[in-house]
């Protein structure tokens, strides 16, 4: 398993680029089954979980081709509905090929899809969603089979403002007989950018970046190219880095409509932020001020995806802090791995209770997820001494080589690549 070794205790500076979002890019690419031919994305970042959504298409009959940024996609040839188990078990965002392979082919099987163990993440709403456009569910020891021989719209409620419920529904109605409408649909901006897909082949959809999508289905798509927007996530990420290392950042590529409520955190903090079109500077030239309270929840309040590296800065904070995680039960993994390097943080159920300290010191600590793992390369970039970061691949699903990002930036920061005992023994 690859590590990053990180050498702290320097102040991040300069200008980086934002890669592609990797939570827009997954549900259009599942989307591109919905046209026969090829689709051209731009923007695509080069990710593990990008990879594993090209393997299952590969799998399932399409042509796949990444080259750099750009992704082409010929779907003309699939010809399965069965998801591969071994690969569907690898991501969870694999489950967003139900509603696309449904459309398409009237069935489709799935398993129980993988991905981080953040909590639990139960797949009843897009299951929901599919049985009242008219799919009938046989769900099996393992494996789950939806068949429809024609979709029809209809009005959906969701009990819980889920993204993927709202992407799956959204591609599965695209081309259903008739009108169908979502409310308490989920408002993220990688919703907004696959009703932008699916309308740039033809769809008719509108309402997303609200709670409520209307969906008028049409008879066929037609493929086409299409950019993906910026990684939010990806962006929050520097931004807090550079505040918890007291740096000097700017972020270009970026969209900073997408991080209002981070921005609206990292000054309650004291950090320096000015914003021009695509471009976000971040400045923190002193120790950043605790923040009393801050509470996840979805688009578009604070994001969830944010809060392990927003711990990060407050553990560093003049004062205590309060952070209140709602959306995923599971997810104070680093905890423990934040307080072997020095941090003062306690949890209490969906709370977490922070005294900032002066300083964090180096420790070899293991990213439990993706997330996780970037708040704790964070950690490291901003503690006195060598920090080592196992289970690096976690963060490879959604940071495109970080170890570079960061370095771009002035850090002192690589990946060590262990030599298989085999080929140490053969030499």
């Amino acid at each position: 398993m690859d590590k990053l070794v990180i050498e702290g205790g320097k102040s991040l500076s300069g200008t980086i680029r934002i890669h592609g979002a990797k939570n827009a890019a997954l549900p259009i690419l599942a989307a591109s089954l919905l046209a026969a031919g090829k689709v051209q994305l731009s923007n695509v970042p080069r990710l593990l979980d990008i990879e594993v959504m090209l393997n299952i298409l590969d799998r399932i009959g399409c042509t796949t081709l990444h080259d750099r940024e750009t992704v082409v996609v010929d779907t003309s040839s699939a010809n399965s509905f069965h998801v591969p188990e071994d690969l569907m078990k690898q991501m969870r965002s694999s489950i967003f090929l139900m509603g696309p392979l449904l459309a398409r082919f009237g069935e489709v099987a799935v398993y129980q899809p993988g991905g981080c163990a953040i909590g639990e993440r139960k797949i009843d709403l897009h299951l929901r969603g599919l049985k009242a456009l008219g799919a009938e569910i046989e769900e099996l020891e393992e494996q789950i089979i939806c068949r429809a021989a024609k979709l029809k719209g209809t009005d959906i409620h969701l009990d819980f403002p889920s993204v993927g419920a709202t992407e799956n529904i959204m591609m599965a109605a695209v081309m259903a007989e008739g009108t169908t409408i979502i409310t308490n649909a989920a408002r993220e901006p990688e919703i907004q950018d696959l009703q932008n897909f699916l309308n740039a082949m033809g769809g008719s959809i509108i309402g997303a970046g609200t709670d409520t999508i209307t969906i008028q289905g049409v008879s066929r798509l037609s493929p086409c190219s299409y950019t993906i927007i910026p990684d939010r996530i990806v962006a929050g990420t520097v931004m807090i880095a550079a505040a918890a290392t007291r740096g000097n950042v700017t972020l270009t590529h970026s969209n900073p409509a997408h991080l209002s409520s981070l921005i609206h955190v990292l000054k309650r903090a004291g950090v320096q932020i000015s914003t021009c079109n695509d471009i976000i500077n971040v400045s923190c030239m002193s120790r950043p001020k605790a923040i009393e309270r801050i509470v996840t929840s979805p688009y578009p309040s604070f994001p969830t995806d944010l809060q392990s590296q927003v711990m990060v800065l407050l553990s560093l904070a003049d004062g205590f802090s309060v952070m209140k995680e709602t959306v995923f039960e599971g997810r104070f993994k680093h905890v423990d791995e934040l307080t072997r390097m020095g941090a003062d943080i306690s949890t209490d159920l969906n709370c977490a209770f922070i005294r900032g300290v002066q300083r964090l010191y180096g420790a070899t600590v293991e990213a439990t997820d993706l997330r996780a793992g970037a708040a704790l390369v964070i950690a490291g970039l901003a503690a006195q001494g060598k920090t080592i970061v196992e289970q690096v691949h976690h963060i490879d699903r959604g940071y495109e080589h970080i170890e570079q990002l960061f370095q771009n930036l002035g850090a002192d920061m690589h990946r060590f690549t262990p030599v298989p005992k085999s080929l140490d023994l053969a030499n």
